[in-house]
């Protein structure tokens, strides 16, 4: 759908050109977050490999209840965040306001979830570092485990908690009434990046959370 509005920046031609500019823009930017996210699965597969009874009492230590609830949250939020979107491509300013407010909502119940998972982990020591402490045989192992873990959920986290910064800047736009038919580019580029974020965790649950849960 051509774009067409003096919402344009100067530097385009038009605003046609702003919008495939920015769309790539984006899109470049999370091919970068693909390999920078390929680099720790690729060392979660080699290190499961070498030690998978050790990943399998790790991840049968994690709160499988917690991890799916977050996953159905995020599932939920990827929703709101489309009919935002569109809300935004038909110029519905109410629609814009609310199913962001809803995203907002959802990613701050995410995050929450993480914190208080994160304190458990505290609680029982099993953070990785001269505190760390497992009662059962290989220990070592099992705190590499956990160190993939905090890494990768931390990483997602930190990428959410920019994710909220971001829907907060887009509320704020829409309050303001920036998008409508002609114009909804940040809504549609800031979309991409929340699927992005999404579609991360639905790789991070099963890898995470489900190893070796089907034999105990």
């Amino acid at each position: 759908m051509a774009k067409h509005d003096a919402a344009h920046a100067h530097q385009f031609d038009d605003a046609e050109q702003q919008y495939q500019t920015s769309t790539l823009g984006m899109w470049v930017f999370l091919a970068t977050e693909v390999m920078f996210f390929g680099g720790m699965f690729a060392g979660y597969v080699v290190y499961r490999a070498a030690y998978a009874d050790a990943w399998g009492a790790g991840s049968r230590h994690l709160d499988i209840g917690l991890g799916a609830l977050n996953t159905a949250v995020l599932i939920g939020s990827s929703l709101t965040m489309a009919l935002a979107v569109r809300a935004a491509q038909t110029g519905r300013r109410a629609g814009q306001l609310v199913f962001l407010v809803l995203t907002l909502a959802l990613g701050s119940v995410f995050l929450g979830v993480k914190g208080v998972e994160y304190y458990h982990k505290f609680e029982e020591s099993l953070i990785p570092g001269p505190g760390f402490h497992w009662p059962q045989p290989e220990s070592r192992s099992v705190q590499l485990f956990f160190s993939f873990y905090f890494a990768m959920t931390g990483m997602h986290a930190l990428h959410m908690v920019v994710g909220v910064g971001l829907l907060t800047v887009l509320l704020v736009m829409a309050w303001r009434g920036r998008f409508n038919e002609a114009y909804s580019t940040p809504m549609e580029v800031g979309g991409l990046y929340w699927h992005f974020v999404d579609i991360v965790w639905i790789y991070l649950f099963p890898l995470l959370y489900l190893v070796d849960r089907h034999t105990h």
